[in-house]
């Protein structure tokens, strides 16, 4: 591979956001398919991204909630499972149909936050609570029994 010089800034859309631009850490290459671009310290780039996106006092762009959700690798499906929300809602607040509401915009920052901090245990007991939510809103019934001067939940019937 060839290196090329440029004394320009590399405007960054393969992360999926317009508005992001790169000064330094970047080299132009010739390959055998064409001229390229090699980023230095990708992850290194994307976690400064996104500590930015989660940090800023403004609403989140459907890009760059889709953004947030790709680096903490949730699906459109399991973030609406998350979140109690139709699977087509995520995918139409990403493409900027509709606004993206509160409570999802403080949550993807939320998870975000943890996973980089090195806390990726929040995001099971947040699935486990969706499982719960999808079986308790389910038309399945709740038996109980009493038991001397208490209650509890009753087997079932065998």
């Amino acid at each position: 591979m060839k290196m090329l010089q440029s004394n320009h800034p590399y405007r960054y859309t393969e992360s999926g956001l317009d508005n992001v631009y790169l000064i330094n850490g970047f080299d132009h290459v010739e390959t055998p398919g064409g001229q390229s671009v090699v980023i230095k310290n990708l992850d290194g780039l994307h976690h400064a991204i996104g500590r930015i996106l989660v940090s800023e006092p403004k609403l989140l762009t459907g890009k760059e909630f889709r953004f947030l959700r790709h680096e903490i690798n949730l699906t459109q499906r399991d973030l609406a499972a998350i979140l109690g929300v139709e699977v087509q809602a995520v995918g139409r607040w990403e493409r900027g149909e509709i606004k993206i509401p509160g409570p999802a915009q403080r949550l993807i920052r939320l998870i975000y936050n943890e996973k980089v901090n090195g806390n990726c245990e929040i995001i099971e007991p947040l699935k486990r609570l969706a499982e719960l939510d999808e079986l308790l809103n389910g038309d399945s019934e709740m038996t109980f029994e009493e038991i001397g001067e208490s209650w509890k939940q009753a087997e079932e019937a065998a």
